[in-house]
């Protein structure tokens, strides 16, 4: 009897713990509910997102995983969003022209008797 009682108990706590997970992750179709006129460090910014909508935002994502909307037509808005592109386009650019090595002509010539 204590054994069912135990096994009974044990699957309650698994069903709990798998239960609490479920739904907690943040919906990718999420919307603002109000914009920050707070200024973000670009430093503290990990990437960002445009939402379109009833309110049209952008998401900033911060290295910490915070979520912060902000108004895309404030100046800063748009100095943040131009910086995190420039520091994008760069990243791409240097990945993409790594030097392959040097590569040296050979100018030798042979010549065959026979």
């Amino acid at each position: 009897m204590r054994l069912l009682t135990l096994a009974l108990l044990g699957i309650c706590c698994l069903t709990a713990y798998i239960v609490e997970g479920v739904g907690s992750e943040v919906s990718d179709k999420s919307t603002c509910v109000s914009l920050t006129t707070q200024r973000l460090p670009v430093n503290r910014i990990k990437t960002y997102t445009i939402k379109e909508g009833s309110l049209k935002a952008v998401i900033f994502i911060t290295k910490r995983g915070l979520k912060v909307c902000a108004d895309p037509q404030a100046r800063w808005v748009k100095d943040v969003v131009k910086s995190m592109d420039r520091k994008s386009n760069t990243r791409n650019n240097t990945i993409q022209t790594k030097p392959t090595g040097t590569q040296q002509s050979t100018n030798t010539a042979v010549t065959l008797t026979g």
